[in-house]
């Protein structure tokens, strides 16, 4: 027996597998019914409805529906899909036994009911009626079920006798053939009077429908169950005699055949088995036996110790029995149906159906079949299990003699008598067999040829090996290495076995004695050597191991089903030969390569086992040991394959030309390198505007980026893709893009600010005339100041009010004109300018002067750009096939470049001028800027795009043109550790290592809106002196500053590096375990101060992981709730004559989410300051939850234990609170951390972003948070950062 799933539940009644899926269904003693999943093992649903034991269960053939009956006279319906019952069959007048849908449901809605009121019902569950009630036995009808195909009902009672009934009358009335003296009455049709006394006879006398065709009587006891053979006359029954019976049925008549015995005690179930001439049996004797028809004779016994057997059912289609017992079912095979097979020389496999041994030769394929068969001999039964098919008789394994070229050898081991071999040597050319005399023994497991003449065996009592020549003849023994081993594998090799060993592969020279290799894999079942023997795949329960000729692992995969086979590509070209493994599980084919890369290629209808694969054809054996190819797509794999090989040729061949799409693919590219080649896959332009930007390609990115501005329009994520191009344009250095990526967004700040480093002074007059039409002061006074441009400046400040600035600015740059004006302006608002220019010290290193913008030095077209390496994948048009030439030259951007101008173009020309209103502001859906002498002024903005990429040139080329006056050449400068630290980071603590302070606070205000550092000060210092070392230099000299760096463990990381951190997330669990201990011995102020610590210390604390972030994040709100708790402590004490506030805080106290023995310490002074203000509902609440607490079963809170008790007991006695408080156990809520309130669901809060706390209300947005007291309220942002 080979048991596939084991349920433990309460007494199984009734089983049923679904017809196609792998469930079955359990109907229990206690009254439920189980859905399960025999292949996961897991329980998909429960029905719930019946009233006591439910004894039948059935599914239906086609729809969603299950039937069943019980002790509560009911029939119930259910559908699985909507999982609830939809109608109840009442008529039965006692338990029921069994329920069936008929075979034929499409055609006939009806269900077979069998009862103890001795009857048996037949319902039309369409209709929901009763179709006819079949009467005859005089005592308990045990089962009752359909002929499989033909009109006819067994059933079975305990009057000791087997009733065989005939329904043809029945089915031809359903299908309206005429039938019976009524059929001529008034043409067919019956009067309403007639019809219901009909039916009155009907249910007291039973009708002439259905009639008993055999009564069978030959036990001597009451008959427990029946049941028709599958396609032969023949029928079983099982009783209280201990005995199973085999009828046979002819027209007339039907007679006993034979009597099966064996149990000792009721015979409870008996089934023919579906596939082969078996019957299986099950009894109170606590066993299942398997009987061979034929012969007559119990050939199998399977007992179970403490469990009776009640129930059998069998799969309609597979190889699958059931069966119920006292504490559970299980649901398991009688043999295995992997048919042995073994790959032989050239295109041969040898492989063993029923008791013949094949030859299929694959080199004679013809139209659609894979090859053709050529018997090679029959396989003699040896031992009494091995004369009965389908017991696990059949052979097990097989293995072919690849060393000898002259003469075919196959040993065929099977697990017969503990195990056997036959060794069969026949001829290569003519293909007879000749099985000699002489050549079996026992062994344990295969047998495995270790050259040309010799092959090994396991022992099976003192595993060891014992190699034997072709006489079988034993030659040498050899000691296993390892303890355990009970498997041999080919290791690959003449004279090397693999050894299977307590879940490890052994590689073994038989020879030399020596182990060459261990390897581990868990519930190793067969290996599987390349064509070239140069790779082997161990397929184990629930995984495979790729490992090369001397055991060392390459790639290990899992799955969640078992894999079932697997074969490596023999393909003469592409590259996949000994290179892809196709492995197969119960519904799917999937491909494994060496480099741990795994798919699916398609599905399976039934489980096959695969011999051989060839290209896109998968040749395999089915369950029945027959040929089939498949056609399967390795398009996927061959991709992933020639990447991994670095075979850019055929990769871009392959995107060419093949259907390769998906997401998986996507992410696949990207997770290996090659953005650029994901490219090609790609038509959503949001997509492809990411994959440009991760590979650099700023052309394929501004492309995107205009048809997404088409798409979203002008606004929104629009412009945040264009901001997304600039800050890459600007990483590459190409201005001109950047320029047009601001103009696009309208970020008229940086705009100006670029116009200003590239010494472009006419288009920063634009900015400025731009500034005064959209009324922008401050844009008009930043564009003046970069322009220099004093008078502006001074009219900026004037219009804006601020006169007293305008007179300073006139005054101190000479406008002398302009300030006597102002002057005047002053003094008629009745100011005065007396003093003011005292304000502004002259002459002097602060005084104030004229600030004048940077005179470009060289005026060029575009900076020179970072130079962005094209892969070898990135331009499709220089792939090839099978060769590949790196192209050097990198494509221009002229197209951009006329892209860029027209765009530019499009936002600041004449059109659209009209729309600008009298303030010279913008329209709301208008782009234009305005201005009616702006239109034609940026004609003159040259070329957007970049110069061509400078050729390559060889820097060893003018060595031997060095003159005499060749100058000294100093070499570029590197980049300091700082700035390449806080370029490569976004943490604060980064920022702050490499002295950037200023930076380190916007991060923070950003990212967890923190506005008082004060408390951050010393963490933050921390973080800067923690991250270099100073090393004394030689004397007279100055010490050394060296970083210290995080990722430098494997090598210096140049520009990638980080720094060293002192704070780490060890050190803040040491912080909150000192929080721990101050709270438990009640220093609460100490506390609150070790929490406080860690949460200023978090920000500024870099996690390695995603465990340690979260585990970071636990310890924030460990923090916050600490923190709230000692504050609530601290208020209750404040509160201490006020009954009602004192209880309140002591309540809320209890719902901090604090460790279960601090917890324990809130709940009981909780308890106690309730129970003191006589607030007896509470207390009782508090005394409970106490009291659910582990640790109170503790001996040393035996004495809070029974004073809990004692106050549940009193409280529940008074069960009144003398006080109204502002307190509901029953509704989940929040604690508003400002005044200790509760904050229940949908009322208006607000929260600090950082730590979580709540608030009340609108009050606090914008004020400090009380907890952490250094963020801000009600500030949205994107929370805490953990890594870099």
């Amino acid at each position: 027996m080979l048991t596939k799933f084991e349920s433990k539940s309460a007494r199984v009644k009734g089983l049923a597998f679904h017809p196609v899926r792998p469930w079955i269904c359990a109907s229990l003693h206690n009254g439920v019914i189980q859905l399960w999943d025999y292949r996961v093992g897991t329980v998909i649903d429960r029905f719930e409805e019946h009233d006591g034991p439910v004894r039948g269960v059935d599914f239906h053939l086609h729809d969603p529906l299950i039937v069943t009956g019980g002790d509560d006279y009911k029939i119930k319906v259910w559908d699985y899909k909507l999982r609830r019952c939809l109608f109840t069959l009442l008529g039965h007048l006692d338990y029921i036994r069994t329920v069936q849908f008929h075979p034929n449901a499409a055609q006939f809605p009806w269900i077979l009911s069998a009862s103890d009121d001795q009857t048996l019902r037949l319902w039309d569950f369409r209709k929901r009626t009763c179709l006819s009630v079949l009467t005859g036995h005089n005592h308990y009808v045990m089962c009752a079920a359909f002929h499989p195909s033909e009109d006819l009902i067994v059933s079975a009672s305990l009057d000791q006798t087997v009733r065989v009934w005939d329904t043809t009358g029945l089915r031809k009335k359903q299908l309206g053939e005429p039938s019976g003296p009524m059929a001529a009455m008034d043409g067919g049709r019956q009067s309403v009077a007639a019809s219901t006394a009909m039916n009155v006879q009907a249910e007291l006398f039973g009708t002439n429908d259905v009639v008993v065709k055999y009564v069978l009587e030959g036990h001597d006891r009451g008959v427990n169950w029946a049941a028709f053979h599958p396609t032969l006359p023949l029928l079983a029954s099982a009783a209280d005699d201990r005995q199973v019976k085999l009828w046979r049925m002819s027209e007339t008549k039907a007679w006993e055949v034979d009597t099966l015995r064996g149990h000792a005690n009721n015979v409870s179930c008996c089934l023919f088995h579906p596939k082969q001439e078996l019957v299986v049996s099950n009894s109170e004797d606590r066993s299942i036996r398997v009987w061979d028809v034929s012969k007559r004779v119990g050939v199998q016994t399977f007992r179970r110790e403490g469990d009776r057997f009640w129930i059998l059912a069998a799969h309609r289609s597979q190889n699958l029995l059931a069966a119920g017992h006292d504490s559970g079912m299980i649901v398991f095979k009688l043999e295995r149906e992997r048919p042995a097979s073994a790959a032989g020389p050239g295109d041969k496999l040898y492989y063993v159906r029923g008791r013949e041994l094949f030859c299929h030769d694959y080199a004679r394929a013809t139209g659609g079949s894979s090859g053709v068969d050529v018997p090679i001999a029959s396989l003699r039964r040896v031992g009494q299990q091995a004369q009965t098919d389908g017991i696990g008789s059949g052979p097990r394994f097989l293995s072919y003699n690849m060393h000898n070229p002259k003469e075919g050898n196959v040993l065929v081991c099977s697990e017969v008598d503990g195990g056997c071999y036959e060794l069969i040597t026949f001829s290569l050319t003519n293909a007879g067999g000749s099985v000699t005399d002489g050549k079996r023994g026992s062994c344990m497991g295969p047998g495995v040829f270790l050259g040309s003449n010799r092959f090994a065996i396991l022992d099976r009592h003192k595993r060891e090996i014992v190699v034997k020549n072709m006489n079988n003849e034993t030659t040498k023994r050899v000691a296993s290495p390892v303890p355990n081993v009970d498997c041999l594998y080919d290791g690959g090799a003449p004279g090397r076995i693999i050894l299977r060993a307590d879940d490890r592969a052994v590689l073994f020279e038989v020879q030399s004695r020596r182990v060459l290799g261990e390897l581990t894999a868990p519930k190793i079942k067969s290996l599987v050597w390349s064509p070239d023997g140069s790779k082997l795949a161990i397929l184990c329960k629930y995984g495979v191991v790729i490992a090369d000729r001397q055991l060392e692992q390459l790639c290990s995969i899992s799955d969640t089903v078992r894999i079932k086979s697997g074969a490596w590509d023999a393909s003469d070209t592409g590259g996949t030969n000994s290179n892809l493994f196709i492995y197969t599980t119960l519904h799917h084919v999937k491909y494994c390569l060496p480099t741990g890369d795994t798919g699916t290629i398609r599905t399976l209808d039934n489980p096959i086992y695969a011999t051989r694969v060839v290209k896109d054809q998968l040749f395999c054996l089915d369950r029945e040991a027959r040929s089939r190819v498949l056609s399967i797509d390795t398009t996927e794999a061959r991709f992933k394959l020639a990447l991994a090989n670095k075979k850019y040729g055929q990769v871009m061949h392959l995107v060419r030309h093949s259907r390769l799409c998906g997401r998986a693919i996507v992410a696949y590219l990207q997770s290996k390198g090659f953005p650029e080649v994901a490219l090609h896959f790609v038509r959503d332009p949001q997509t492809r505007f990411g994959l440009a930007l991760a590979c650099g390609n700023i052309e394929a990115a501004m492309e995107c980026a205009f048809s997404l501005e088409q798409q979203k329009g002008g606004e929104g994520k629009a412009r945040d893709v264009w901001g997304q191009l600039g800050s890459e344009a600007l990483r590459q250095g190409n201005h001109q893009i950047v320029e047009m990526s601001y103009q696009r967004k309208k970020d008229f700040d940086r705009l100006s600010f670029l116009y200003m480093l590239t010494g472009d002074t006419e288009k920063l007059r634009k900015m400025l005339k731009i500034a005064n039409m959209r009324n922008d002061i401050m844009g008009r006074y930043h564009n003046a100041l970069l322009l220099g441009d004093a008078s502006e400046r001074v009219a900026v400040l004037e219009a804006s009010g601020n006169l007293p600035l305008a007179y300073i600015c006139a005054n101190l740059h000479g406008l002398t004109d302009t300030a006597e004006r102002i002057k005047v302006a002053i003094e008629t608002q009745e100011g005065s300018v007396e003093g003011l220019m005292d304000k502004v010290p002259v002459g002097s290193k602060k005084g104030g002067r004229l600030l004048q913008p940077p005179t470009p030095i060289i005026r060029a077209g575009n900076w020179p750009t970072l130079e962005i390496k094209k892969t070898t994948l990135e331009d499709l048009s220089a792939a090839d096939a099978g060769v590949y030439e790196e192209e050097g030259n990198v494509s221009s951007a002229a197209a951009t470049t006329l892209a860029s101008a027209t765009a530019w173009d499009d936002g600041f020309g004449d059109d659209g001028m009209a729309d600008v209103g009298a303030t010279g502001g913008l329209g709301v859906d208008d782009d234009d800027f305005g201005g009616d002498d702006w239109g034609d002024d940026l004609d003159d903005l040259g070329d957007l795009g970049g110069p061509p990429a400078p050729a390559h040139v060889d820097e060893m080329a003018g060595l031997n043109e060095i003159s005499e006056e060749a100058g000294f050449q100093m070499p570029a400068a590197g980049r300091p550790p700082a700035g390449c630290w806080v370029a490569n980071s976004s943490h604060a603590a980064d920022h702050m290592a490499a002295g950037g302070a200023s930076s380190a606070m916007q991060l923070l205000h950003r990212q967890i809106a923190a506005s008082d550092f004060t408390n951050l000060r010393d963490s933050m210092l921390g973080c800067y002196l923690g991250s270099t070392v100073s090393l004394p230099g030689i004397p007279g000299s100055g010490s050394i500053i060296i970083p210290l760096m995080r990722n430098d463990a494997s090598g210096h990381p140049g520009n990638e590096s980080l720094p060293r951190t002192s704070i780490s997330p060890k050190s803040l669990v040491a912080g909150v375990r000192n929080g721990y201990r101050f709270f438990q011995g009640g220093k609460f102020n100490d506390a609150k101060n070790a929490f406080a610590e860690v949460l200023s210390q978090i920000p500024l604390t870099i996690t390695d992981n995603r465990a340690e972030a979260n585990e970071m994040k636990e310890m924030l709100e460990i923090c916050r709730e600490y923190i709230t708790a000692i504050r609530i402590k601290a208020a209750i004490t404040a509160a201490g004559d006020d009954p009602v506030r004192s209880t309140e805080l002591s309540a809320y106290f209890t719902h901090c989410n604090l460790q279960p023995v601090h917890l324990l310490l809130a709940l009981r002074s909780a308890m106690g300051t309730a129970f003191k203000h006589k607030n007896f509902i509470v207390a009782a609440s508090f005394a409970r939850r106490l009291l659910e607490l582990p640790d109170m079963k503790s001996e040393r809170n035996a004495d809070l234990r029974m004073k809990a008790t004692k106050v549940l007991q009193k409280s529940e006695q008074m069960a009144r609170n003398e006080h109204t408080l502002n307190y509901n156990e029953n509704s989940t809520f929040a604690i508003d951390c400002e005044d200790f309130v509760p904050i229940y669901s949908g009322e208006e809060c607000l929260k600090c972003y950082y730590c979580g706390s709540s608030y009340k209300g609108s009050a606090m947005k914008g004020k400090l948070c009380v907890t952490d007291g250094f963020c801000l309220v009600g500030v949205e942002t994107i929370g805490l950062v953990t890594g870099k």
